[in-house]
């Protein structure tokens, strides 16, 4: 929230009340969509979610894996279970981590509670 680029996310787990949650013990691994991200959904998507809570919890949780999974141990995998209750795939194109169609811009940014990887991309589960 202090960066100024998650505004949408922000908005989005104010709505869904999971800010609670993801400020509790944790630890957690949030990948977390930035407004662009956000902005690079079809027209009304964001707005819709906002208006479907138990969807708009499902994708948001689809973004968060229980635990601490820092860069150097997301390299090693290739898929981790999220919070919603799907996998993730993993993979490394061109030395850049992806996660499902998303590629992470920012690993590692400490949290109290977790670690947070930025991504370029909101991930959808298939559900």
């Amino acid at each position: 929230v202090e960066n100024g680029s998650f505004k949408t996310l922000a908005t989005a787990l104010q709505a869904a009340g999971l800010v609670e949650t993801l400020q509790g013990s944790g630890p957690f691994t949030v990948f977390a969509p930035t407004d662009a991200a956000f902005a690079k959904l079809p027209a009304g998507t964001v707005e819709a979610l906002l208006n479907d809570i138990p969807r708009l919890r499902a994708v948001l949780t689809y973004h968060v894996v229980a635990g601490k999974v820092e860069a150097k141990d997301v390299v090693k995998l290739t898929s981790a279970n999220t919070v919603q209750g799907s996998p993730v795939s993993i993979s490394v194109v061109d030395g850049k981590v992806r996660i499902n169609d998303a590629t992470v811009v920012t690993a590692d940014v400490q949290a109290s509670n977790g670690v947070i990887h930025v991504i370029d991309t909101v991930i959808l589960p298939k559900n």
